[in-house]
């Protein structure tokens, strides 16, 4: 599903963020990656996104390889990748329902569809009946289940998932940790970058520590 061969990444300032990094996870396998900040984490996944392309090295996502990538299938591909972020990046004047909605109304995708969707979005993230709250009014967590809905409204194969409980106490850690380990029971590949060694420990999956760019623990 996702592999890297070799991949260094070299910023034109000269940082070296990612290392002559090879890893190999499997459609449908959970995975979290820790390391230190800097240590290359949100460089993975932008490979992953094709928002940055390798200095050397192979990426490949379910058989692409993005390096090939022609700039017309990069939507499409994106399309294929749920990203969830540790500060949710919602658009705080919007619903909720309008934030879940937002990929698909760029898709153009008709309205009744868009409702359907949304609707089965919220309720998979334990927020039914709050699509009409604006985020400003919703905590924390319920504010990271929104960036959760929304990432998974176009049904993704894979979810990438960046300190997604970076801000939370442990019992919504635990909640948040579980909706993804959901999602992975259902065929969805997730991969989270995370420094919660709790949630690590907690959830038993395989782990990926980066350390200054390269990898050092498949786990």
């Amino acid at each position: 599903m996702i592999q890297l061969s070799q991949v260094s990444k070299r910023y034109p300032n000269g940082h070296e963020a990612l290392k002559s990094v090879s890893l190999e996870i499997a459609q449908g396998e959970m995975v979290f990656v820790t390391g230190h900040s800097g240590a290359g984490k949100s460089t993975l996944f932008k490979l992953i996104t094709r928002i940055e392309r390798p200095t050397q090295g192979q990426v490949l996502v379910d058989g692409k390889n993005l390096g090939r990538l022609p700039e017309r299938k990069i939507p499409a591909l994106r399309r294929e990748i749920g990203v969830i972020f540790q500060d949710h990046k919602l658009l705080m004047d919007r619903s909720v329902f309008d934030n879940v909605a937002l990929p698909l109304i760029v898709l153009g995708m008709p309205r009744n569809e868009i409702a359907k969707r949304v609707r089965a979005a919220l309720g998979k993230v334990g927020l039914h009946g709050k699509e009409k709250q604006l985020p400003i009014t919703l905590s924390g967590g319920e504010q990271q289940r929104v960036g959760i809905a929304r990432a998974v409204i176009n049904r993704p194969s894979i979810l990438l998932a960046d300190e997604p409980t970076g801000n939370l106490d442990e019992d919504l850690s635990d909640e948040i940790m579980d909706i993804f380990a959901d999602f992975n029971q259902v065929g969805v590949t997730v991969l989270i970058a995370t420094h919660d060694l709790r949630q690590i420990e907690r959830m038993g999956k395989r782990t990926l520590h980066l350390n200054e760019g390269a990898l050092i623990e498949h786990g």
